[in-house]
């Protein structure tokens, strides 16, 4: 069994797959499988996989997987699970790239703490800028429970840092269903999974390990896309508050999730410029029947509690629910 499986999905870039795998070869090692995993390219990144893995394959175990239609992110990563035998799992996208030897610290670092799952902070890349981010949660190299990591309600928490690269988890999570995206999701597809992650697993911890350069501004990404499958955060959003709703804490966690769909709604709302008129149209329509299908006694308490401009951006839609209602 390898020490450790890192699954990296790739679509259509030929641009930075190239640094993304110099990276992988900077942090090999014989007890290591990278499982890379094409969804489907339709530019030159399969041959440069195909090159890749072949070369790689000298200090490393390598599993290349080409999917025979795009299915998304979620799938692919699902994919690269499946394929997985490492006793630790972690995540890259084919866009970005690590630092030389982080790996080999992750590792380390959830091996010495013995825990389900560590998180960590990473790099932001804009062009040539790099900007810090951290977990937020201020408590590091300790074993916690991830259920007490996902409050208060009000603030930033740990299931808002919902990247899936930052950090590594242990095979049990995987063998306990936890480590499954929601297949078919084409945004968004973190937020179900890390909301699960901390309801449903025992332990975790944060260390400080800055190895991670996540790629921003890409033109292909679809936070760069105006189109239909942005609008997949509804979906996600729904699992997040459907899942909550029936756990045995529920009173305590849903506020946090109803809070958090909220925000990304007024943050779209907002946005909404960078969508094409028929999508954006659609945004709206959704989002209103998305609060409406939220519980209710929650939603109220929450928009007592937001700041002015989101508050009356979601009043509003909510008012033209009932609008609508009452004219039929």
């Amino acid at each position: 069994m390898p020490k450790l499986s890192v699954i990296v999905p790739f679509y259509n870039v030929q641009q930075y797959a190239p640094d993304t795998l110099v990276s992988l070869r900077a942090n090999a090692r014989p007890d290591f499988e990278f499982v890379l995993v094409d969804d489907h390219s339709q530019d030159e990144t399969p041959a440069i996989l195909e090159r890749a893995a072949d070369e790689l394959s000298d200090i490393a175990q390598v599993r290349y997987i080409r999917h025979d239609h795009n299915g998304g992110l979620a799938t692919a990563r699902n994919t690269g699970l499946d394929a997985a035998r490492g006793e630790y799992l972690a995540f890259l996208d084919g866009d970005d790239w690590l630092a030389p030897g982080h790996l080999s610290e992750l590792v380390a670092a959830i091996e010495g703490l013995g825990c389900d799952f560590v998180r960590t902070d990473h790099v932001r890349a804009a062009a040539r800028a790099r900007t810090v981010h951290r977990v937020p949660f201020g408590r590091r190299d300790e074993v916690l429970d991830p259920r007490e990591a996902i409050l208060p309600a009000e603030r930033t928490t740990s299931v808002d840092y919902a990247y899936a690269w930052a950090g590594a988890y242990h095979r049990r999570l995987l063998d306990r269903g936890l480590l499954h995206f929601t297949d078919g999701l084409r945004t968004a597809e973190d937020r179900p999974w890390i909301w699960k992650l901390h309801r449903e697993a025992e332990s975790f911890a944060v260390v400080s390990l800055l190895g991670v350069f996540y790629r921003r501004g890409v033109a292909s990404s679809l936070t760069q896309i105006g189109d239909v499958r942005q609008l997949d955060f509804i979906r996600a959003f729904d699992q997040v508050i459907e899942e909550t709703a029936a756990d045995h804490d529920a009173d305590r966690l849903l506020p946090k999730a109803v809070r958090t769909y909220c925000a990304i709604i007024a943050h779209h709302l907002s946005d909404e410029g960078k969508f094409e008129p028929a999508v954006a149209r659609q945004l709206r329509t959704m989002s209103a029947a998305a609060l409406k299908r939220m519980p209710q006694d929650v939603l109220g308490e929450v928009l007592e509690t937001m700041d002015m401009d989101r508050s009356v951006t979601l009043r509003r839609l909510r008012r033209r629910i009932s609008t609508a209602k009452g004219a039929a």
